[in-house]
C-alpha cells in the first residue's frame, strides 16, 4: 500500500520525531510507514488522517493488486 505520509509531513514542516510523539508511536514506525515497509493498523491510519485533516484514502492509496 502506498501513502503520502512523507509528502504531507514535509509540506507542513513536521519532523518524524514530532509526528511520532503526537501519534504515540516510534520514529522508526513513521520511517517504516513512509518507506512502505509497514502497513498501519486501521486505528493508526485514522489517527494519521485526522492529524492532517484528511480522509484515510487521501493519505493511503490501496490498489486492488496490492498484496501484503
Amino acid at each position: 500500500m502506498e501513502n503520502r505520509l512523507e509528502e504531507l509531513r514535509r509540506e507542513r514542516g513536521i519532523k518524524q520525531e514530532d509526528l511520532a510523539l503526537e501519534l504515540g508511536v516510534s520514529r522508526q514506525t513513521i520511517s517504516s510507514l513512509e518507506k512502505g515497509r509497514y502497513n498501519p493498523s486501521i486505528l493508526l491510519a485514522f489517527k494519521i488522517a485526522r492529524r492532517f485533516n484528511l480522509q484515510i484514502e487521501d493519505v493511503f492509496i490501496y490498489r486492488e493488486d496490492d498484496h501484503e
